[in-house]
């Protein structure tokens, strides 16, 4: 692997970054996790899907992140094809079951702002503990066809991969066996699982919208928008990096230019390291409950370390 940048005079400064952005993702999302836990005032499906799209984060972040940091400290890295494959598999899988998670979480937007009163009944215990098993399950599933075509190409004509880490891209561009097959299953799968997503996500949201302007008053409809603008948020920045990164043709599947620093590189950074790190803002920390239980957490800490 080649790494991020060759650029020396950056090496230190870049290992720092992505140490503060992986501490903070895993801390960030550790400590969403463990107010969900611990409080029952934040045990509603909403923060259900929540502690799933953190759990997830952790171990999206997980998968890219330690190699990275290597890289930029040694310039380049040796990886073997077992552990570059198995990269492969965990990082789609991941991938896979954040945009499902979205689609999931919107339905529940969707049910809470369109019919508040049925909310409770429809988002119960079952239906939000079945759509996070599809979400996971299904995450999986998406991964095993990709990675077992890509597994099966010849990779003769270079083992550099221009990246930190292994994703299909980089990985298509080395190949010098014939990608077709490998290339109709990423779209086949982009069509069934992201454009299906993606979907019933804009489906959820034009009865959303629609549900929000029916509403008389001012105030009404700037606490019905508050409770999905942070949703909303994540899934353009998330679907707007799918498209940057995979909704391009085969011949500029090149990370590109040169060895160092490219934009097919700062993207991936963005996708694979920076939202992650934002979700738990975005999402939660600027949630009033759970502003209130990281207030309450810090008191009752500090309560018991004083006596």
């Amino acid at each position: 692997m080649l790494g991020f940048s060759n650029n020396q005079e950056l090496k230190i400064p870049l290992f720092l970054l992505f140490l503060v952005i992986y501490v903070f993702t895993v801390f960030s999302n550790f400590l969403i996790i463990s107010l969900i836990s611990l409080y029952s005032h934040l045990q509603k499906p909403m923060y259900f899907f929540i502690c799933n799209m953190s759990s997830i984060d952790i171990c999206y972040s997980t998968v890219t992140t330690p190699n990275l940091l290597q890289l930029v400290l040694k310039g380049f890295q040796r990886i073997s094809f077992q552990d570059c494959m198995t990269q492969l598999f965990f990082f789609n899988s991941f991938g896979s079951m954040e945009y499902m998670l979205l689609t999931s979480m919107a339905y529940d937007r969707y049910v809470a702002i369109c019919h508040p009163l049925s909310y409770y009944r429809v988002m119960n215990g079952r239906t939000c503990l079945g759509l996070g098993l599809t979400a996971w399950g299904m995450g999986f599933m998406a991964a095993f066809p990709l990675s077992i075509l890509t597994s099966s190409l010849c990779f003769c004509s270079s083992i550099e991969i221009n990246h930190f880490f292994c994703d299909l891209t980089p990985l298509l561009s080395i190949a010098c066996d014939d990608t077709s097959a490998t290339e109709y299953a990423i779209y086949t799968e982009g069509v069934l699982f992201v454009l299906s997503c993606f979907l019933l996500t804009l489906i959820s949201y034009i009865y959303i919208i629609s549900a929000i302007l029916k509403i008389s008053s001012s105030n009404g409809r700037y606490k019905a928008f508050s409770t999905c603008a942070s949703h909303l948020t994540i899934v353009v920045l998330f679907y707007l990096m799918i498209a940057c990164m995979y909704m391009k043709p085969t011949s500029s599947y090149s990370l590109d230019i040169g060895k160092g620093l490219s934009v097919g590189k700062i993207l991936s950074v963005l996708y694979v390291n920076v939202i992650p790190m934002l979700n738990p803002f975005i999402y939660s920390l600027r949630n009033k409950d759970v502003k209130d239980a990281v207030i309450k957490l810090y008191k009752d800490r500090l309560h018991k370390n004083w006596f």
